[in-house]
C-alpha cells in the first residue's frame, strides 16, 4: 500500500551528453576500471550525472526508463529532513526542542529527555538493532510494522511484533547511551522526526513532501511512499521517485535551496547540513568515509568540505557536491543489503567523472 506524491511542472534539463563510459579509476583493488566496468559490477537500474548545470550523462538498465519510479531506501531520510528544514523556518519544528514537547506520547520511551537535533543526527541512546539479515530484530520487525513483511513463519508465537510503526516506536524503552553521546545509525530515528512533523501541521506525511518539496521543486512524475496499516509513510525508506525527479532534489541542495530565485529549502538548513557542528561519526561511517560525519539524516563524505551524500540499501545514492558543481544519482539492486566496496568503487568514479571534466575545486 502506498500514497501518492504529487508531481510539478518539471522544467526542461539543459543537456550536453558526454561519452563517460571509458574514463578510468582505481578500484578497491588497485585496478584500472572503467565507469561502464562500474555501472555492470554494481548492478546498476539508472545513472545521472549534472555537471556544470547540464546533464552529461543519463543511462538506464533492466527495464528502467525515465519515467520509472524506483524505491530509494534511506535516500527517503533525506527527503524528510529537508521537509522538516522547511517546516524548522517556517517556527513550527525547533531541532533544540525536547522531541516529547511534539510527541508526549514518548516520555515512557527511551527518546524521553531527547531532544530533536538528537534524532536528526541519530545520535539519541535509544536501542534499536539495525541488523538488516535478522527477521526479528527491531528493523525486521519494522518491516512487519511497516508492511513491507509478514510475521516470519517460524516466529515464536509469544514474540511482540508491532502492528505500526508508531506502535514499534511506543515499545522501544531501552535506553544504552546518553543523548548526544555517540552516532549510531537507526532507521526509526527518522520516523520519530516525520511523527513529529505529521503532529505540528496535521498533515500526512505524503502531503507534506508533496506540497512543500516536490510541486515546488518541479518534480517531472508523481513519487510514492509506502504506508503501513495506520496509513503512515514510511519516512526512514519507503520513498520511490524517478531518476531525473530526485537529481531535482538533489539539484536544489546544490543550488542552496533556491530554484528560480524561489528559497524553497532554508539557506541556514543548508549551510547546516554542510557545515553544522553537530553531526557525528563511529567506526562503521569511517570505514568508508574517513573525515566524513552524519548529520541531519545526510552523510558528509568530509568535514573540510561542504560535499554530502543520501545513501540507502542495494546502492541508492544522491550525491551533491558544491566543489565540482556536480549531482549524481544511482538507482542499484545489490544483491545484498550493503556492500562496502560497491560503495567505495562507485564514489572513487564519481570522483574520477568530476575529475575529467577539470572542475572547479
Amino acid at each position: 500500500p502506498h500514497a501518492q506524491e504529487s508531481r510539478g511542472l518539471g522544467d526542461v534539463y539543459k543537456r550536453q551528453l558526454q561519452n563517460i563510459e571509458n574514463i578510468k579509476f582505481k578500484d578497491t583493488n588497485d585496478k584500472n576500471v572503467t565507469i561502464s566496468q562500474m555501472l555492470n559490477d554494481t548492478y546498476t537500474d539508472g545513472f545521472l550525472v549534472h555537471i556544470g548545470g547540464h546533464i552529461i550523462h543519463e543511462s538506464y538498465y533492466n527495464g528502467m526508463r525515465s519515467d520509472s519510479v524506483h524505491i530509494a531506501q534511506s535516500v527517503s531520510k533525506s527527503v524528510t529532513s529537508t521537509v522538516a528544514g522547511i517546516l524548522i523556518g517556517r517556527g513550527l519544528l525547533n531541532p533544540n526542542e525536547k522531541i516529547t514537547h511534539y510527541l508526549p506520547e514518548l516520555k515512557n520511551t527511551a527518546w524521553n529527555s531527547a531532544t530533536l537535533q538528537h534524532v536528526f543526527d541519530m545520535t539519541s541512546g535509544v536501542k534499536f538493532g539495525e541488523e538488516y539479515d535478522i527477521r526479528n530484530s527491531d528493523i525486521g520487525k519494522m518491516d512487519v510494522a511497516s508492511n513491507w513483511k509478514p510475521i516470519p513463519d517460524e516466529s515464536d508465537p509469544d514474540e511482540y511484533w508491532p502492528k505500526c510503526v508508531w506502535d514499534q516506536m511506543l515499545s522501544l524503552k531501552e535506553k544504552e547511551a546518553d543523548h548526544g553521546e555517540r552516532f549510531l545509525y537507526r532507521s526509526i530515528e527518522t520516523d520519530v522526526i516525520a511523527h513529529a512533523m505529521e503532529r505540528v501541521t496535521g498533515k500526512k506525511l505524503a502531503t507534506l513532501i508533496s506540497e512543500e518539496l516536490w510541486q515546488p521543486m518541479g518534480a517531472e512524475e508523481a513519487a510514492n511512499i509506502t504506508v503501513d496499516s495506520a496509513g503512515y509513510g514510511l519516512s526512514c525508506g519507503g520513498i520511490s521517485s524517478t531518476l531525473r525527479d530526485f537529481a531535482r532534489f538533489g539539484l536544489l541542495h546544490l543550488n542552496n535551496g533556491k530554484l528560480n530565485n524561489t528559497q524553497i529549502i532554508p539557506k541556514f538548513w543548508i549551510d547546516d547540513i554542510r557545515l553544522g557542528n553537530h553531526g557525528l561519526d563511529n567506526e562503521s561511517l569511517r570505514e568508508i568515509l574517513p573525515n566524513g560525519l552524519y548529520r541531519n539524516q545526510f552523510w558528509v563524505e568530509d568535514k573540510e568540505k561542504t560535499t554530502v551524500m543520501c545513501i540507502g540499501v542495494f546502492g541508492q545514492l544522491i550525491y551533491i557536491a558544491p566543489e565540482y558543481d556536480m549531482v549524481v544519482v544511482k538507482f542499484s539492486t545489490w544483491p545484498d543489503f550493503v556492500d562496502t566496496e560497491h560503495k567505495l568503487n562507485t564514489l572513487s568514479a564519481i570522483h574520477a567523472i568530476a575529475q575529467n571534466f577539470h572542475l572547479k575545486d
